[in-house]
């Protein structure tokens, strides 16, 4: 177990595992070796390795950069979208106003007009 994995939380570690098995299944479907990948990523063997493990210490950048390759990077982009984020949308709705009232006239300007 590396330094990084024991300074993340038990649920991100689990995540990053997971998404390293599902980058090398992808891989595997797509009948790509693991030196072809790392060659169109432009990583190394090992970091490949790493990302396929769901090592904390690879780059972000690294794991989008791969997902790309592999033609996933769309599902990427919607990882913190709004529409899929019911707490916030929840917490939010607590926040809104209960009525709105449209801002008082000032009559003397009224005047001046």
């Amino acid at each position: 177990m590396s330094r990084d994995s024991l300074s993340q939380p038990i649920p991100v570690t689990r995540a990053l595992r997971k998404l390293g098995r599902d980058i090398r299944d992808a891989r595997r479907r797509r009948r790509i070796p693991l030196a072809i990948l790392a060659e169109r990523t432009s990583v190394s063997r090992m970091t490949l390795f790493k990302v396929e493990q769901g090592d904390p210490g690879v780059a972000f950048g690294t794991y989008a950069t791969v997902l790309f390759v592999l033609g996933m990077l769309d599902r990427l982009a919607d990882v913190a979208d709004p529409r899929y984020d019911t707490l916030g949308r929840e917490l939010e709705e607590e926040h809104l106003p209960r009525r709105i009232r449209l801002p008082k006239r000032n009559p003397a300007k009224k005047d001046a007009d």
